[in-house]
């Protein structure tokens, strides 16, 4: 099931909450807007995608302490930070966090959109490749010890006498392992088992 991507800004001034979310609107953008960071971290679900626009400086918890709150629950919604003048050091620190840009007051709407466009498009990627690597994980641990023993020795390239040997079995029997690991894997080439077991294996999600 496909999540339709939405804009989360989080902003304590009304008026810019307001005038940012008819702008996104305007050109076709789901808004659901907060007031205040805490607000929007009880409605979170890691089902949440599109990006989100939060403010850096808010009054309670600020956008700062939100990014540290969500980097917690190992969220992988794109965050654009809003800035003021003095507040570049931070931006810099909270993209060193995982934040993917910053946008400083006053900015053009032009240069905000086209950062939001971006950062949709990221999380679109990366939401891909994550369930991409759920279905490998899936088909991974559904290999049965053995099966599972058999294809890392065919990872490392090892001939199947070899592995015969490694696991004090006979050569037909690898074989027959070799064979339902590849038919479980849904794959028809050692060379493709790879790329997928690597895939799985890569934590990174940005």
């Amino acid at each position: 099931m496909t999540i339709e991507a939405t804009v989360y800004l989080v902003e304590d001034d009304e008026a810019v909450r307001d005038s940012l979310q008819m702008v996104l609107e305007s050109v076709g953008h789901k808004v659901a807007s907060y007031s205040r960071a805490d607000a929007f971290l009880e409605d979170y679900s890691t089902e949440m995608a599109g990006c989100m626009v939060l403010d850096i400086r808010m009054p309670g918890m600020n956008g700062m302490e939100l990014q540290r709150q969500l980097n917690t629950r190992h969220s992988i919604l794109p965050i654009i930070f809003v800035t003021g003048h003095g507040d570049v050091p931070m931006a810099v620190d909270a993209m060193q966090r995982g934040a993917v840009d910053f946008v400083q007051k006053p900015y053009r709407e032009e240069e905000l959109l086209g950062k939001i466009q971006q950062a949709i498009a990221a999380d679109t990627e990366n939401r891909a490749d994550l369930e991409e690597k759920h279905k490998i994980r899936a088909k991974l641990s559904d290999l049965t010890p053995r099966e599972t023993q058999v294809m890392e020795l065919m990872i490392e390239g090892k001939a199947n006498k070899v592995i015969a040997y490694d696991l004090d079995i006979s050569q037909r029997t690898v074989e027959i392992h070799r064979a339902r690991v590849m038919e479980k894997m849904g794959v028809r080439s050692l060379a493709h088992l790879v790329r997928m077991v690597m895939a799985a294996e890569d934590t990174g999600t940005r």
